[in-house]
């Protein structure tokens, strides 16, 4: 990587290192990822989360690592609807599995030699029975015994952890008042500690990319997803076992008050910084709030977005030069598609209703989110402004677009078409072809 690329994606995370500094993250992984060969990497990644300011939980899962010790003292795991079995001989496998996999994390995260990642880090982490939990008991004839669900997280206790600017690592174990110790579903205490937690993200690391699932989004955009569309996804009798079980904590965690929920795969090298500090990602976000991606009316903050979305189409010659004082003036007329807090597209309506039209201008769309419907979405935003405004036709001047005007119901027209106020300032050395359409 050049000097100026190294600085230039540097820059474009600055914006992420702002917003995630102090908030509030639960990382969740299954047992699977600590079984593969790039789990130090993982673990790297998430150590240099918590330098750049974010506040850790983390909850690691142990299903294969049960398995595995069940196995070899020759008892083999039991399930009912996906959810383990737990007798007094697999709670003692759960608890040998949990507790060594949880001082694995630890060892890693306190690693500091200069020849790895983390050289100079001083990561501290804490463990403690923050999770209470109650006795899932008979279900469809089946009594789960010592598998539990959460009653309630200690909230005050982890909150402490993490003012001291230490990492939260949770097992997937849970504790009665009684004193009794139950089995409980790693993506079941991470639902439930971050929506206790009301956390600004609730990430799940999935054993591989979810990119089966990417193609949901009805946007046409890869990386996101709503709650609306993820309840429908869910409700497909085709999804398999594994997707059920991230896509319904996701969802419960967002029924939660939990905004985001980040799905990213492990098999991706640094697909967990990816996700959280490049604009699309590598994963699959879940939102609840509808305003991730908004189509609204322009407001004066939105000036320094629309010119940087409209520069370099003037510099090209596809839109007419505008100043950013006459950009001022005008911005009450444009309407925007904002992702993110970026402007990613624009375009405006000029209202002359002395001749029953309204000009549509300065349609553009960032080229990282164009061939999505963008544009004809701003159109018809335009039109039912333009109606009800009492206007009849729109109008566009254009040089290099036409195709995409006439594909959304615009005719070629002359001059004079124009309203004559627009026939006066009409640019004969430009030469636009005018484009008019009935509403």
């Amino acid at each position: 990587m050049s000097n100026a690329d190294f600085v230039a994606v540097l820059r474009s995370c600055a914006p992420y290192m702002h917003a995630h500094n102090g908030r509030v993250f639960v990382i969740a992984f299954g047992g699977e990822a600590a079984e593969r060969t790039d789990f130090d990497p993982l673990i790297y990644d998430i150590a240099l989360l918590q330098s750049l300011g974010v506040k850790l939980v983390l909850v690691h899962g142990v299903r294969p690592q049960i398995d595995q010790r069940l196995r070899a003292a020759g008892l083999e795991p039991r399930f009912h609807d996906g959810l383990r079995v737990t007798d007094r001989a697999a709670l003692d496998c759960v608890k040998a599995a949990a507790g060594s996999l949880r001082m694995d994390i630890e060892a890693r995260l306190s690693t500091s030699l200069a020849s790895t990642p983390m050289g100079g880090a001083r990561i501290r982490v804490a463990s403690g029975n923050w999770i209470i939990a109650r006795p899932v008991g008979v279900r469809d004839g089946v009594d789960h015994l010592f598998t539990g669900e959460v009653r309630r997280v200690d909230v005050d206790s982890i909150r402490q952890v993490l003012d001291q600017d230490r990492i939260a690592l949770l097992s997937p174990i849970g504790y009665s008042p009684t004193g009794e110790i139950f089995n409980v579903r790693a993506e079941d205490v991470a639902t439930a500690t971050a929506t206790a937690l009301s956390a600004d993200k609730l990430v799940f690391v999935t054993p591989s990319s979810p990119d089966r699932w990417r193609s949901a989004d009805s946007t046409g955009d890869a990386g996101q997803m709503s709650a609306v569309e993820a309840e429908r996804l869910l409700a497909d009798p085709a999804l398999d076992a594994i997707d059920r079980t991230y896509l319904g904590a996701a969802l419960a965690a967002m029924r939660g008050g939990v905004k985001r929920v980040h799905l990213v795969g492990q098999d991706a090298d640094g697909a967990l910084l990816r996700e959280l500090y490049t604009r699309d990602g590598v994963g699959v976000m879940l939102y609840a709030d509808a305003d991730y991606e908004a189509t609204r009316d322009a407001t004066i903050e939105d000036v320094g977005g629309v010119l940087a979305l409209i520069q370099p189409l003037e510099q090209q010659g596809v839109l007419v030069p505008r100043s950013r004082e006459q950009l001022e003036l005008d911005i009450q007329h444009f309407n925007v598609i904002v992702r993110d807090g970026m402007v990613i597209a624009c375009c405006a309506l000029f209202p002359f209703p002395q001749n029953q039209m309204g000009e549509l201008a300065c349609v553009a769309v960032h080229p990282d989110y164009r061939r999505a419907g963008r544009a004809g979405a701003l159109l018809k935003r335009a039109e039912t402004k333009a109606r009800a405004l009492g206007l009849k036709q729109l109008f566009s001047l254009t040089t290099h677009t036409p195709h995409w005007f006439i594909e959304h119901g615009f005719r070629k027209a002359s001059i004079d078409a124009l309203p004559m106020q627009k026939q006066r300032l009409y640019n004969y050395q430009r030469n636009s072809l005018v484009l008019v359409k009935d509403l």
